[in-house]
């Protein structure tokens, strides 16, 4: 005999509503979120180890980090073809993080 409290935490496989993960702090989180390639939109799989993803920081007039980055993502089949340093021009320019004027 299951008490009505059980049986209404409990969910069906036809329920409208999915339950959410939590952690161990009890906060909502999920269980995978795929990144996309910045150069080709391209998704990320989960177990390519050629990918890299690294932030650039902003600084102020000073040199100084004031807090704010932006944030890339190479996957590894532009890495192996050699192209990576070319998107990365080409995705640094488009954020005005570099120029190109003599």
């Amino acid at each position: 005999v299951v008490s009505s409290e059980v049986e209404s935490t409990r969910s069906t496989p036809f329920s409208s509503q999915p339950e959410a993960m939590q952690n161990d702090e009890g906060r909502i989180v999920d269980l995978y979120l795929p990144r996309k390639c910045s150069a080709t939109n391209r998704l990320i799989p989960a177990k390519e180890h050629g990918a890299v993803q690294f932030n650039v920081g902003q600084v102020d007039e000073d040199g100084v980090y004031n807090g704010e980055f932006y944030t890339f993502a190479i996957a590894g089949f532009i890495r192996n073809r050699g192209e990576s340093d070319a998107c990365l021009n080409r995705l640094f320019n488009e954020k005005s993080l570099l120029t190109f004027s003599k």
